[in-house]
Protein backbone atom coordinates (compact mmCIF):
# COMPACT_ATOMS: atom_id res chain seq x y z
CA UNK A 1 0.00 0.00 0.00
CA UNK A 2 1.53 3.35 -1.03
CA UNK A 3 2.47 5.88 1.64
CA UNK A 4 0.09 8.79 2.09
CA UNK A 5 1.34 12.37 2.14
CA UNK A 6 1.02 12.30 5.95
CA UNK A 7 3.03 9.06 6.08
CA UNK A 8 5.74 10.65 3.92
CA UNK A 9 5.82 13.78 6.07
CA UNK A 10 6.12 11.70 9.24
CA UNK A 11 8.86 9.63 7.67
CA UNK A 12 10.81 12.72 6.58
CA UNK A 13 10.57 14.19 10.09
CA UNK A 14 11.82 10.99 11.72
CA UNK A 15 14.51 10.38 9.08
CA UNK A 16 15.78 13.94 9.59
CA UNK A 17 16.01 13.26 13.33
CA UNK A 18 18.03 10.12 12.60
CA UNK A 19 20.44 12.07 10.39
CA UNK A 20 20.91 14.88 12.90
CA UNK A 21 21.33 12.43 15.78
CA UNK A 22 23.92 10.40 13.87
CA UNK A 23 25.84 13.54 12.91
CA UNK A 24 25.80 15.02 16.41
CA UNK A 25 26.22 11.92 18.57
CA UNK A 26 28.93 9.32 18.10
CA UNK A 27 27.01 7.11 20.53
CA UNK A 28 23.85 7.22 18.39
CA UNK A 29 25.87 6.65 15.21
CA UNK A 30 27.44 3.56 16.80
CA UNK A 31 23.99 2.28 17.87
CA UNK A 32 22.84 2.57 14.26
CA UNK A 33 25.51 0.02 13.38
CA UNK A 34 25.00 -2.31 16.36
CA UNK A 35 21.22 -2.02 16.83
CA UNK A 36 19.73 -0.25 13.81
CA UNK A 37 16.13 -1.25 14.60
CA UNK A 38 16.37 0.16 18.15
CA UNK A 39 18.23 3.31 17.13
CA UNK A 40 15.74 4.08 14.36
CA UNK A 41 12.82 3.46 16.72
CA UNK A 42 14.25 6.14 19.05
CA UNK A 43 13.55 8.76 16.38
CA UNK A 44 10.20 7.37 15.26
CA UNK A 45 11.18 4.99 12.44
CA UNK A 46 9.65 1.70 13.53
CA UNK A 47 10.69 -1.44 11.68
CA UNK A 48 8.81 -4.69 12.28
CA UNK A 49 10.67 -7.36 14.29
CA UNK A 50 10.67 -9.82 11.39
CA UNK A 51 11.99 -7.29 8.84
CA UNK A 52 15.61 -6.88 7.79
CA UNK A 53 17.36 -3.53 7.97
CA UNK A 54 20.58 -2.29 6.42
CA UNK A 55 22.27 1.00 7.26
CA UNK A 56 24.07 2.34 4.19
CA UNK A 57 26.83 4.87 4.92
CA UNK A 58 28.01 5.56 1.36
CA UNK A 59 25.38 7.10 -0.87
CA UNK A 60 25.92 6.96 -4.62
CA UNK A 61 26.96 10.36 -5.93
CA UNK A 62 24.70 12.36 -8.21
CA UNK A 63 26.14 13.33 -11.60
CA UNK A 64 28.31 16.46 -11.47
CA UNK A 65 26.22 19.60 -11.63
CA UNK A 66 22.97 17.82 -10.78
CA UNK A 67 20.41 20.24 -9.40
CA UNK A 68 18.51 19.34 -6.25
CA UNK A 69 20.65 16.35 -5.27
CA UNK A 70 19.57 16.64 -1.61
CA UNK A 71 15.94 16.41 -2.69
CA UNK A 72 16.81 13.46 -4.93
CA UNK A 73 18.48 11.69 -1.99
CA UNK A 74 15.40 12.30 0.13
CA UNK A 75 13.07 11.07 -2.62
CA UNK A 76 15.24 7.98 -3.03
CA UNK A 77 15.08 7.31 0.72
CA UNK A 78 11.29 7.70 0.74
CA UNK A 79 11.09 5.19 -2.12
CA UNK A 80 13.39 2.80 -0.25
CA UNK A 81 11.21 3.07 2.85
CA UNK A 82 8.19 2.19 0.69
CA UNK A 83 10.11 -0.85 -0.59
CA UNK A 84 10.71 -1.82 3.04
CA UNK A 85 7.02 -1.53 3.82
CA UNK A 86 6.24 -3.73 0.80
CA UNK A 87 9.00 -6.35 1.14
CA UNK A 88 10.24 -6.30 4.74
CA UNK A 89 13.75 -5.18 3.70
CA UNK A 90 14.58 -1.64 4.83
CA UNK A 91 17.64 0.11 3.43
CA UNK A 92 18.35 3.38 5.25
CA UNK A 93 20.93 5.84 3.97
CA UNK A 94 22.83 7.52 6.80
CA UNK A 95 25.73 9.37 5.15
CA UNK A 96 28.78 10.54 7.05
CA UNK A 97 28.65 13.94 8.71
CA UNK A 98 28.70 16.66 6.05
CA UNK A 99 31.92 18.64 5.95
CA UNK A 100 31.58 22.38 6.42
CA UNK A 101 34.07 24.77 4.84
CA UNK A 102 35.60 26.63 7.75
CA UNK A 103 37.50 29.16 5.66
CA UNK A 104 37.31 32.71 6.97
CA UNK A 105 34.90 35.09 5.29
CA UNK A 106 36.00 38.46 4.00
CA UNK A 107 33.87 41.54 4.78
CA UNK A 108 31.88 41.31 1.54
CA UNK A 109 31.02 37.66 2.18
CA UNK A 110 30.15 38.46 5.78
CA UNK A 111 27.85 41.24 4.58
CA UNK A 112 26.10 38.75 2.28
CA UNK A 113 25.60 36.30 5.15
CA UNK A 114 24.38 39.07 7.46
CA UNK A 115 21.89 40.31 4.89
CA UNK A 116 23.94 43.37 4.06
CA UNK A 117 24.47 44.47 7.66
CA UNK A 118 27.98 44.55 9.00
CA UNK A 119 28.11 46.07 12.45
CA UNK A 120 31.41 47.59 13.44
CA UNK A 121 30.90 48.72 16.99
CA UNK A 122 32.95 51.56 18.36
CA UNK A 123 31.43 51.35 21.86
CA UNK A 124 29.15 54.25 21.16
CA UNK A 125 26.27 55.07 23.51
CA UNK A 126 23.81 52.95 21.51
CA UNK A 127 25.09 49.81 23.29
CA UNK A 128 24.65 47.75 20.12
CA UNK A 129 27.47 45.40 21.04
CA UNK A 130 26.19 44.45 24.49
Amino acid sequence: MPMTDDDKSGFVDAYTKALVASWSSEEYAARLDTDPRGALAEVGLHIPADARVAIVRTIPEEPAGAEGSQQEHLNRQIALWQVGLDTGYYEVYIPDTPQIDTAELDLDQLADVAGGWVIACCCCPCSCCT
